[in-house]
């Protein structure tokens, strides 16, 4: 429904407000209330709204600021919210009336998505979830997505024009459940071939979602060509023209810059992308993510630069590369500050935007003078492979980002770089929130609107209270750990017996892992349990996945000391306490039932989204074996390399696959401490035959009830949160 006043009728009609009503009436349904669209000429980016006589008008120098301002009317005047939970359409019957409100965005950009988002959280999405997606990223200001669907077309596209066969490109870009780590140059030729179906398919879908971003005002950034290349095209060895690296045991082949071909490459699959996808100017390209340059010499990086510039502008003559900052703190033992400003020096500063990936934990702005003149965005990580422990630093986060915008050369934007979405909805709202607002205290000044907007107006005092005892506890995570999710503790790990030669240091880490009062923890937890009873049909929406979340804080913190309990035990003893044993292995079972009634912790559903992608039975062979084996073992069953680095508290994975894993433990545990090499063989022969079968099976199907979040929790509760310490 729209409505108009009597005015001129570019006023009337900006370019983009056919897109943007058609978010209003995704959310808010096809009989949503009037609402009126206009431009609103301003230096900065901005809105204004109002609404009178039931009509919503709003302002705004934009699509993306006009998105922002009917997100805001309806978050601030209608307290509600569209996230990640949020059941649509929204119950908006009316709009009230309100006098004009402006803003004003702090930063004129918001940058949103991390290659490895779409590797652990949407290698799988179709359109349905990309839509929602993309309006979820315009209501919250994303003017700057990273979108990388349909580069797989790109890159097939490219190679068979340089020479490839179709075959020989696709096998070089391996399984679709792989392409962020393909397209950052860290893998080739791994858990594939791409399937041709889904190369075709999946341009398709990428031309829709940027077609949509597009209307919507954003400025998507598409991946670039990062020096690495197919061993057909240019071989290695003697005499040949690549070099190779390794990352987690995984060899590729990189181009010299100095040969023409480096050029040659980015050019091509530049024009390939423009041909196929189109172009907004931006490239993210990241040559020496988490791999060193393959020569040492201070002025090869400078190199890098100049050959990457060259393929791109030849193509693109706008063309402005988009790089991480992340090699510069994940491997500061070679990325010295000289190196780092060679490097940043040998690109001028209107071809480069800068993303400070870590900057909540480890921001190099500070580090290099906010990066010079050199244009940059302040980023968020905080999860790394989606792991779900709900864990994080809102004040510190919030603290970091106003000393940014302080900065003498102030980020341009804000971001969000999760490797995975869909966890700690608290972290990620805060951070995108300051774009378009200032937060000085996340309890007096942020929390109360988040809250009220999460559960709606009028909603039960305790869950306040209940998110006050989360922001003092697993939300106050230390300075002292430097990854926050690296302390998920062991449940979700691969079991080993080397805790039993230190009983001492194993203690030490489980006490580091509770770094608050464990009562307020349970208090928080029971408060959020008794308003979900107390108000039937409220866990339907947002709290039933908090429920969840802190039923998961806490009970991993139990496994971590039951677990402690039994390696004590055993260490003293030399026997298996079996009662303790026992009960370390009920935690399973029931975090395991409580996640099952909730279908975004339960694994089944990734599979089973991954396999509707199958055009055939190889098809889907690969495809499960991409979904399995990223959560899992990532590369290949007994390499040691990135064992459960996501580490998903999902059912299935928890109550099966990670439960059997620690009963292969238990299994002989008594004999570990008389016979550790011995037995450590066996174990790490079981656990090797038991990953193999994962890989080739996945988990048995789920019971077809799965229960209610509420009653469950209850029964948690009962059970695990009357104790002083976990």
């Amino acid at each position: 429904m729209t409505h108009t006043d009597n005015v001129s009728d570019s006023a009337r009609h900006p370019h983009w407000a056919a897109a943007v009503l058609g978010l209003a009436e995704r959310i808010l349904g096809p009989a949503h209330p009037p609402i009126a669209l206009h431009e609103y000429p301003a230096p900065e980016r901005s809105f204004e709204y109002r609404a009178d006589a039931g009509t919503l008008t709003v302002r705004a120098t934009d699509a993306v600021a006009a998105a922002v301002g009917l997100h805001t009317y309806l978050r601030q005047v209608c307290a509600v919210t569209v996230d990640w939970d949020a059941r649509l359409p929204l119950p908006v019957p009316a709009f009230p009336d309100t006098p004009p409100a402006h803003r004003t965005a702090e930063v004129d950009q918001v940058y949103y998505l991390n290659f490895c988002t779409t590797g652990y959280t949407s290698p799988y999405w179709g359109w349905d979830e990309w839509e929602r997606e993309t309006d979820w990223m315009a209501l919250h200001g994303v003017t700057t997505p990273l979108t990388a669907v349909g580069h797989e077309a790109v890159l097939r596209d490219a190679y068979t024009r340089l020479g490839l066969s179709d075959d020989q490109a696709r096998a070089f870009i391996g399984g679709p459940g792989y392409l962020p780590w393909h397209h950052m140059g860290n893998l080739d030729h791994f858990a594939g071939p791409l399937p041709a179906s889904w190369a075709d398919t999946h341009l398709e879908l990428g031309r829709r979602i940027l077609e949509r971003q597009r209307s919507l005002g954003m400025t998507p950034v598409l991946p670039g060509f990062t020096g690495h290349v197919p061993p057909a095209l240019a071989p290695a060895g003697p005499g040949g023209r690549t070099r190779t690296r390794t990352w987690q045991g995984l060899v590729t082949h990189v181009l010299d810059p100095a040969d023409p071909l480096y050029a040659d490459v980015g050019a091509r699959i530049t024009r390939s992308q423009r041909e196929l996808l189109g172009t907004d100017h931006l490239y993210a390209i990241d040559p020496f993510i988490e791999m060193v340059p393959v020569d040492a010499d201070p002025s090869f990086p400078a190199a890098i630069a100049a050959a990457t510039l060259e393929g791109l502008t030849r193509a693109d003559p706008e063309a402005v590369w988009t790089m991480q900052s992340w090699p510069f703190s994940y491997q500061r033992s070679f990325w010295s500050d000289e190196r780092v400003t060679a490097f940043l020096d040998a690109i001028p500063d209107e071809r480069l935007l800068l993303l400070d990936l870590f900057a909540e934990r480890e921001p190099q702005w500070t580090r290099f003078d906010s990066f010079g003149d050199k244009t940059w965005i302040w980023c968020a990580l905080l999860n790394f492979g989606g792991r779900t422990d709900p864990m994080a630093d809102l004040q510190g986060t919030l603290d970091r980002v106003n000393a940014a915008k302080a900065a003498r050369n102030r980020p341009a934007g804000i971001g969000l770089a999760m490797e995975a979405t869909r966890n700690n909805p608290a972290f990620f709202d805060l951070v995108i929130d300051q774009a378009w607002t200032r937060t000085e205290r996340v309890e007096r000044d942020w929390l109360p609107g988040f809250v009220e907007r999460r559960y709606g107006r009028g909603h039960d005092p305790s869950l306040l209270e209940a998110w006050r005892g989360l922001l003092a506890t697993v939300h106050a995570v230390p300075d002292t750990f430097r990854h926050p999710a690296d302390q998920h503790g062991v449940l979700g790990q691969r079991p080993h017996y080397r805790d039993l030669a230190d009983p001492g240091e194993l203690r030490a880490r489980v006490a580091a892992r509770v770094w608050y009062a464990w009562p307020d923890l349970l208090r928080a937890w029971e408060r959020l349990v008794g308003a979900a009873e107390n108000t039937p049909g409220l866990a339907d929406g947002p709290l039933g996945r908090d429920l969840a979340d802190v039923a998961m804080a806490v009970l991993l913190r139990v496994a971590d000391h039951r677990y402690l309990e039994l390696v004590e035990g055993v260490a003293r003893e030399g026997t298996v306490p079996q009662e303790e044993l026992a009960d370390f292995l009920a935690v399973f079972d029931h975090l395991d039932a409580l996640l099952a009634t909730r279908p975004e912790y339960t694994y089944r559903n990734w599979e089973d989204q991954a396999a509707s992608w199958a055009a055939g039975e190889e098809d889907r062979r690969v495809l499960l074996d991409n979904a399995r084996r990223i959560l899992t073992v990532w590369t290949v069953p007994g390499d040691g390399q990135l064992d459960d680095y996501a580490s998903r508290m999902w059912a299935g994975l928890v109550g099966d696959y990670y439960r059997s894993r620690w009963q292969l433990w238990a299994r002989e545990l008594g004999s570990a401490a008389s016979d550790p090499a011995g037995v450590a063989a066996r174990l790490d022969r079981a656990l090797l035959e038991r990953e193999e079968e994962f890989l080739a099976r996945g988990v048995p199907d789920p019971p077809q009830e799965s229960g209610d979040v509420v009653a469950r929790s209850r029964a948690l509760l009962d059970r695990y949160g009357r104790t002083e310490r976990p």
